[in-house]
């Protein structure tokens, strides 16, 4: 973890929020803002010869964009960047993840309003810079993932439904065979869509995602990730029937939990339908991995947990009931996490059956039938 302060290099085409994003950095002790850019080629000079430790950037920009910046920084001099961007601009975010900035940070407008909520989410996501593993790292864990093998995992099946004729983009009605839950945070969007990408238009299960994001972005982001991905994604509403060939985002600002009607064999289940509500007292992360997790331990061995990137420990407590119902939980690895926060913490409380690389990760879950 870095000592010192931390050295920032702030990126916008308005006088007024450079200014203003200064002003919100250098109240801490802990930043020290070494330069200011107005466009896109000053700020790909400066950060060449300042090297800065993490760039706050405005996608939208003169002489050069946020996007051309992007590309070539990553591959010259990789550099945390946060993206500082209003919520009209939700799509262009996500292409901003994808081509290497670490996170985000939404504005009600194009001017940064001197709003006390957004001031501290600012400093606390540049502040959150010393826990990144080195960029050039995280740059090169999705260029590590290789080809799909052919499948060898054979977990537990439930349904004797035969999932092969309608289309996967089709709403079928197919039971699932077993159900993945996901947690993940800082670095999880393009986590999520190396997942997505690769999971088999045939998959036998259904995937329930609780990434923290805003709520103006999830809905953008499930369409993002469905349009990448053989299955259907969506944003989830209340209500939903989760079935196979299926994934659903929990929207931002709410939890989604499975609620499940047991058969009357008690031999699996009827149908699993998703409940979405705003987060109570208890809920420490909002959309909350453990509410997720923990909701999908009646499933038993056919409940799947996997714990991604980000700061915190939000799904622990949900894994250890998975793990107690007899399921199976897996952790990504600090070699490829880009905060080693959550998966560290389901380690260290020995909920975890399997520590294992992105690549990995995603193979795996893309081999379950």
């Amino acid at each position: 973890m870095k000592t010192g302060p931390l050295r920032v290099l702030v990126v916008d085409d308005s006088a007024y929020n450079r200014r203003n994003i200064a002003d919100i950095l250098t109240g801490s002790d802990e930043v020290e803002v070494v330069g200011k850019a107005g466009d896109g080629e000053e700020a790909l000079r400066l950060a060449l010869s300042l090297k800065p430790d993490v760039i706050t950037l405005d996608l939208e920009m003169p002489k050069m964009d946020g996007f051309t910046f992007l590309r070539i920084l990553m591959v010259r001099q990789p550099t945390p960047v946060i993206v500082v961007s209003s919520y009209s601009q939700k799509e262009n975010v996500f292409k901003a993840l994808e081509l290497g900035a670490v996170d985000f940070v939404a504005k009600p407008s194009q001017r940064l309003a001197p709003d006390a909520a957004l001031r501290r989410e600012i400093l606390q996501k540049v502040l959150l810079v010393r826990y990144l593993r080195p960029l050039a790292a995280v740059s090169q864990r999705n260029s590590a993932i290789p080809p799909l093998p052919r499948s060898t995992a054979t977990p537990p099946v439930l349904s004797t439904a035969q999932p092969d004729q309608p289309s996967a983009r089709s709403v079928a009605n197919i039971a699932a065979r077993f159900i993945v839950g996901i947690g993940s945070s800082t670095g999880g969007p393009t986590a999520l869509l190396e997942i997505l990408s690769r999971v088999p238009e045939k998959f036998p299960g259904a995937i329930l995602i609780a990434q923290h994001m805003p709520e103006k972005f999830t809905r953008t982001f499930a369409e993002r990730l469905d349009r990448k991905s053989s299955i259907r994604v969506s944003e989830a509403v209340d209500g939903d029937l989760v079935t196979a060939r299926r994934a659903f985002i929990c929207p931002g600002k709410m939890c989604m939990e499975a609620v499940i009607s047991q058969s009357p064999s008690g031999m699996g289940w009827n149908e699993i339908r998703l409940r979405v509500g705003p987060p109570s007292q208890h809920d420490r992360y909002i959309p909350s991995a453990d509410r997720l997790l923990r909701s999908l331990a009646p499933v038993g061995s056919r409940a799947y947990g996997v714990i991604l990137t980000g700061m915190g420990d939000d799904g622990v407590a949900g894994a250890r009931a998975i793990r107690a119902g007899g399921g199976t939980i897996i952790a990504e690895s600090e070699e490829t996490a880009v905060v080693y926060g959550m998966p560290r913490a389901a380690v260290k409380a020995g909920v975890v059956n399997e520590v294992m690389g992105l690549p990995q990760i995603v193979d795996w879950v893309a081999q379950l039938s």
